[in-house]
């Protein structure tokens, strides 16, 4: 958990480096019902009714099959849509032991809520309740190096604030006690009284940090606590009913895709020879991200969020450039001491909230056990959502470790259904 934004970051700026695209500079769900929801683990293919081109979905579904077997995946659902007509909404695989993974299951966002965030934001910048240059110390003026800081910086992560994810004792404390419920303020005292690692706005540093100080001060400046303001800008407005942040708790709503991780095997101390694999579904999410922004989804909102949030749906169009922007590219460095500066290329840029990979943008979280993107091409309009479990063969037997496993697949997905420009690959 606490290597993988940046294993996956490096991972898709290694692979943008060898791209056939790296020359590239810029970058309705539910409509019917699932092809296959029931069944084995064994290889499906929709019923072609369900899809507006059959053969492509057979072509997504073989590549869905082969990663299943490759890359060890306990489940996985998928759903495509090219200019808002549905190829394919399918599920591979078990969320538990006899129990066929559907296309109905929840599952954690992470950070797909960071883009919805970030449109927030950008949207109070299009109605000039606040701007992009405003000081957090406007509205967090006892939070350190708050004077230096703006809330660009903040969504951009250009503030240079630590990321308290990257701590000892969040990752001591996280594996310790997984069903911990944690505090912004305890999240936050583990990061923001330590130096900047840069000047703000200087360089970039994937930091959770800075998402949990926008979010308070989302809340200073519109008087809504954050779950509200999602809720009434973003959620309700785009129809994704089922996504939402279950009052503040970990439940997941039913039906569950479960999740069983080997990540604590290190922590714990469990040699390499001892099988270890555990249930995470329930692990509490409340150390990832601000208060109010920690939420479940299901396959569809995940595609609809591609559709909308990625294509900027509710910003003008000078926000939406914000959003997606890749003006980092050719101006971040490493950094000693920081493992999450690195220089962005086009296989990763960061803009506001979001990565724009190649000319597709996307957001691809990863949390115990479970892991999912959503990826759009604005160009094609292709829509991809895409959410896996692991198979304990998919963790490293010495460390625990895992990858981002739904990146991979997303990118192999988009091969196929956009071939003229794909997304940037190993």
């Amino acid at each position: 958990m606490r290597k993988s934004l940046l294993t996956v970051a490096l991972a898709v700026l290694l692979v943008g480096c060898s791209s056939a695209n790296d020359s590239a500079t810029t970058p309705s769900s539910g409509s019917a019902a699932t092809a296959s929801t029931a069944g084995s683990s064994g290889p499906r293919t929709p019923v072609s009714s369900a899809s507006a081109d059959p053969a492509l979905a057979a072509q997504i579904m073989t590549v869905v099959n082969d990663a299943v077997q490759s890359d060890h995946l306990r489940a996985v659902l998928v759903k495509v849509t090219v200019d808002g007509q549905q190829i394919v909404r399918d599920a591979v695989g078990e969320s538990m032991t006899g129990v066929p993974a559907t296309t109905d299951m929840h599952f954690r966002n992470g950070a797909v809520a960071i883009s919805y965030m970030s449109t927030l934001l950008l949207m109070l910048v299009d109605d000039g309740t606040v701007s992009l240059d405003d000081k957090l110390s406007t509205w967090l003026p006892d939070v350190p190096h708050s004077d230096e800081v703006n809330l660009g910086q903040l969504a951009q992560m250009t503030s240079g604030y630590v990321d308290f994810e990257q701590t000892p004792e969040l990752t001591a404390g996280q594996y310790a006690d997984p069903f911990k419920q944690w505090t912004p303020q305890e999240l936050l005292a583990l990061a923001v009284n330590k130096p900047l690692i840069y000047p703000p706005g200087t360089n970039w540093n994937y930091s959770h940090t800075n998402y949990v100080l926008l979010g308070l001060a989302l809340e200073k400046v519109t008087g809504k606590d954050l779950a509200t303001l999602l809720q009434e800008k973003v959620l309700d407005p785009l129809g994704l009913d089922n996504t939402g942040n279950n009052l503040g708790t970990p439940a997941i709503p039913e039906p569950v895709l479960h999740a069983f991780s080997s990540e604590r095997r290190q922590i714990l101390q469990i040699p390499a020879s001892i099988p270890f694999y555990e249930e995470s579904t329930f692990w509490n999410p409340s150390w990832t991200l601000a208060q109010g922004a920690i939420q479940t989804t299901n396959l569809d909102d995940l595609a609809a969020t591609a559709e909308k949030i990625n294509s900027g749906q509710l910003l003008s169009p000078e926000s939406y450039a914000k959003l997606i922007t890749t003006d980092l590219r050719g101006k971040t460095t490493t950094v000693d001491g920081c493992t999450s500066c690195f220089p962005q290329s086009v296989g990763y840029s960061y803009g506001f909230g979001m990565v724009t990979t190649g000319n597709w943008v996307m957001q691809n979280p990863l949390f115990a056990g479970e892991s999912a993107v959503d990826a759009y091409l604005p160009a094609q309009k292709v829509a991809i959502a895409v959410a896996v479990t692991y198979q304990p063969a998919a963790f490293d037997p010495t460390t625990g470790n895992d990858s981002n496993l739904a990146d991979k697949l997303w990118r192999q997905i988009g091969a196929v259904v956009a071939p003229s420009d794909p997304p940037p690959m190993k």
